[in-house]
């Protein structure tokens, strides 16, 4: 293996330790595509270190995906494993951990039918609901990292060999990861500390809206009733406080699903279930997208935005400084957990309700505070160093938030 052995470990450990931050006696649920086995089998030894009671890892594999778009019948694209994901959300219900290690080619399925690969991601999405709406409710502790994928390699770094693709790809993914310290763990949690500040300082501000303005957009978000900002490391329901995403350097809230009004454009393209869709712009008209269009991909888009009423709906802002280490790796990643790090975002669909004040709310209550429903959650990428936002408070005033992409204050 051409990856540096002992970094993957200390990934593992980072994931383990400080990403789902699993208790002793708590069952792990890890999924993963197959080419990150040496990843998993880290994992999986970390994890009965730290006292895992049992950990089941499910795996993916990019062939036995394509062989289904070949072969299969034509009805078998409007199925998915329900089965299989009424059996996570139990697992959640138990206090299950989730990991989940993803890796895999951002085009695999860019050559398919369209059409069909609608369909199935559509049929996925309604099946995995009962799980999915466990993590956004932020029951369970839970945690996603990367692998370097070869074929994601060579989409990165098309002008090498396998090989050294796969190489400096996983060399990206230790640094944004704050592997490559002598001590991640650390590391970690002086950059929770760091963005425990921003979000501290932007719930003490109490913002009514959001306003965006750069080439291409002019859009005004606004922010739900009682929301909060989260970021780094969180605490779950189940009282654990853990890194849901390993690399992160956004603070994040939610948006108010009805009070959004503008035009965005994307800044970075989106990589959706193996499809890439780029040059996104859209128009919002109170909180929907009323107009929608993409240069490549806009297909596949548009298909995303009918996959129920609130798809064409903000779940989630996020403000990300150009600055980030990852901006500054100057790389496109054409993977979201790394991409939505470089840049500031927006996630059509289901908001997080965590980001809300006060303990655990009904569906109504969140709903009744502009928190959005929907079984999709897809970010994608509005940020860039021509971005400036402003924090508009209720009565119409205005501060500085981002100037050219970064912070316009200091602590």
């Amino acid at each position: 293996m051409n990856i540096d052995e002992q970094k993957i470990d200390k990934l593992a450990e980072l994931a383990v330790k400080t990403g789902v931050s699993l208790q002793k006696g708590q069952d792990l649920l890890l999924t993963s595509p197959i080419e990150a086995l040496p990843l998993v089998r880290r994992v999986v030894a970390h994890a009965y270190k730290a006292g895992a009671n049992l950990v089941t890892p499910l795996f993916s594999d990019p062939e036995i995906t394509v062989s289904r778009f070949k072969y299969a019948s034509d009805q078998s694209f409007d199925k998915a494993t329900n089965w299989l994901y009424n059996g996570m959300a139990e697992a959640f219900d138990n206090n299950t951990a989730r990991l989940a290690i993803v890796g895999e080619d951002p085009l695999l399925l860019s050559s398919q039918d369209p059409n069909k690969v609608s369909r199935a991601n559509k049929a996925t999405s309604i099946a995995a609901k009962p799980a999915m709406e466990r993590i956004t409710r932020f029951d369970i502790n839970w945690n996603l990292i990367s692998w370097p994928g070869k074929a994601w390699a060579c989409q990165m770094f098309p002008e090498l060999d396998q090989e050294n693709a796969q190489r400096k790809l996983a060399d990206a993914i230790f640094t944004a990861s704050r592997v490559n310290s002598p001590d991640p763990i650390s590391e970690w949690k002086k950059h929770n500390v760091n963005l425990r500040k921003w979000s501290d300082w932007l719930n003490s501000q109490n913002f009514y809206a959001l306003s965006y303005k750069g080439p291409g957009t002019n859009l005004t978000v606004g922010l739900a009733d009682d929301h909060e900002w989260m970021g780094g490391a969180s605490k779950a329901q189940n009282g654990v406080v853990c890194n849901p995403n390993i690399p992160s350097e956004e603070v994040f809230t939610t948006p108010h699903a009805f009070r959004v009004d503008g035009e965005v454009c994307a800044t970075k393209p989106l990589s959706h279930q193996g499809s890439l869709i780029e040059n996104i712009r859209v128009k919002f008209e109170k909180g929907k997208i009323i107009e929608a269009h993409a240069s490549k991909g806009e297909e596949v888009l548009l298909k995303v935005l009918d996959s129920d009423e609130g798809a064409r709906r903000l779940g989630e802002v996020a403000l990300v400084p150009d600055n980030s280490p990852i901006s500054n790796t100057g790389l496109l990643f054409y993977n979201t957990l790394f991409d939505e790090n470089a840049a500031c975002h927006i996630a059509l669909g289901q908001c997080y309700a965590k980001c809300f004040k006060g303990e655990q709310l009904s569906k109504e209550e969140i709903a009744s505070k502009g928190g959005n429903s929907s079984m999709i959650h897809i970010d994608w990428m509005i940020g860039s160093n021509k971005i400036d936002i402003d924090g508009i408070f209720k009565d119409g005033s205005k501060i500085p938030i981002f100037r050219k992409g970064n912070w316009a204050r200091e602590f």
